[in-house]
């Protein structure tokens, strides 16, 4: 027999080996897809109370262990400890609760003139998660496939795995069955496509880069499984020019930064009135001066070498291309060791420049004029994804009339994060994949529907 393939975890903040993974061989992640297929029965069968009742439990045992939770994220991601605290083991508790009651609520059986429908879980769940919010994005996927009568494999990210092992650990002591659960390592192109391409897989759901995304839809293609995909995003911030500047454009510039940037659905993009150029451009770069960077600063590292490389890569190419700096150091030109990087404010890019359009996964801003609403919208649309999107203003007729117009699987008005709103369905139009996470929708995505005619 072959020895395992190791994999080292190390951390961003200082390059130490912090933890080692072995890589489940094809051959592994059958063996635990096999097992999976053999307990999905029994699970499917419990009562929809039961399996609510287990997500409570859990939600209970993530509060219990939250600091070691956060604490693995932080330590294998850099991400800062208030930051994993929220975002890990508050928002994923929070999620844990609302898709038990989305499943206590959820119209299982319906009538209707001569038939009726009704909601059966639909078998075994590839679920593959990415590393910039390692355990949340689990959550988003274990929560809805469980609380629907499924069984699941989990293969996390290499890079951030003993957050998602801890969490997986912790839902079998609050009683979900441990082979219904099971849990395989490794990358992408080895065990994820191994998990993707298994015997007895039925629905994969995967959170990753649109690249990524798009090979695996290819593969479930190949065997007609269902998939959902939570991919990228280049999400805008439209500033109307009834808000106020002051307030609103430093929560708009710091919502952007958020992870140091790593986050899909980041703002990336901030939209203002042409007139109001001077004034946003002074307050975002009093915003970026005013944010520290560095272990248990505002933001912390990038995820490793290979993130910084990209990130800087697009810095790069938006300065040659004629951006300019508002606010926040260029790479390589301050004290700031890789992969820590300043976070960017840039100004004067072309509407459809890369930069402008392509999703960088770091904390570079973009400033875009707009001459009014009608412009706003077409620009907040100028892109191929369509994941989210912010508007800030304070007439809510208006609010809603440029809200209707914008493709994008979420808007959030004057500030509201996903966080406080666990129920509301996520995920997104265009090259921002397939399928919704979250609420009753994100239950959907992992049911199958039968008529039964009578």
């Amino acid at each position: 027999m072959n020895d395992p393939v190791l994999i080292e975890v190390v951390s961003p903040i200082d390059g130490a080996v912090v933890a080692t993974v072995a890589e489940s061989t094809p051959a592994e992640v059958q063996a635990v897809v096999d097992a999976a297929r053999a307990a999905a029965p029994a699970w499917a069968a419990t009562s929809v109370e039961e399996r609510a009742a287990v997500l409570d439990r859990w939600a209970e045992a993530v509060e219990a262990h939250g600091d070691e939770i956060a604490a693995a994220v932080s330590r294998e991601m850099g991400m800062p400890a208030r930051l994993a605290q929220i975002t890990q083991v508050e928002l994923v508790a929070n999620s844990l609760r609302s898709t038990a009651q989305a499943a206590r609520d959820f119209p299982w059986t319906r009538k209707h003139d001569g038939f009726e429908v009704q909601h059966m879980a639909a078998g075994v769940v590839a679920a593959i998660t990415p590393w910039n919010f390692p355990v949340y994005q689990c959550v988003t996927k274990l929560a809805p496939a469980l609380a629907a009568g499924c069984a699941v494999v989990l293969k996390p990210s290499e890079l951030a795995p003993t957050g998602p092992e801890k969490f997986v650990e912790l839902g079998i002591t609050a009683g979900v069955p441990a082979a219904v659960i099971g849990l395989v390592h490794g990358r992408g192109a080895t065990t994820g496509e191994a998990l993707v391409t298994a015997d007895g897989i039925d629905v994969v759901s995967f959170t990753g880069s649109t690249a990524a995304g798009g090979r695996v839809g290819a593969l479930a293609a190949e065997r007609i499984r269902r998939v959902a995909l939570e991919l990228g995003g280049k999400s805008a911030g439209v500033v109307l020019d009834d808000a106020d500047l002051d307030e609103v454009v430093p929560r708009a510039v710091r919502a952007a930064f958020l992870n140091t940037g790593q986050a899909c659905n980041a703002p990336t993009r901030l939209l203002y009135p042409r007139r109001a150029q001077a004034q946003v451009e002074a307050l975002a770069a009093a915003t970026v001066d005013a944010t520290a960077v560095g272990p248990g600063a505002d933001l912390g590292p990038l995820a490793g070498p290979a993130q910084h490389a990209r990130v800087t890569g697009f810095i790069t190419r938006a300065l040659a291309d004629g951006a300019r700096v508002v606010g926040g150091t260029v790479p390589g030109t301050d004290d700031l060791a890789p992969p820590y990087v300043s976070p960017l404010v840039l100004a004067d890019v072309a509407r459809d420049a890369e930069i402008a359009r392509e999703e960088v996964f770091g904390p570079v801003l973009v400033l875009l004029p707009y001459d009014d609403d009608t412009d706003a919208i077409a620009l907040a649309n100028a892109t191929d994804y369509g994941l989210s999107a912010e508007i800030w203003g304070t007439d809510p007729a208006r609010i809603a009339t440029v809200a209707s117009g914008l493709r994008a699987g979420q808007v959030k008005v004057n500030g509201v994060r996903t966080r406080t709103r666990p129920g509301a369905p996520f995920g997104g139009f265009g090259r921002s994949g397939i399928g919704r996470e979250l609420g009753e929708w994100g239950l959907a995505e992992f049911l199958e529907v039968k008529a039964v005619l009578a």
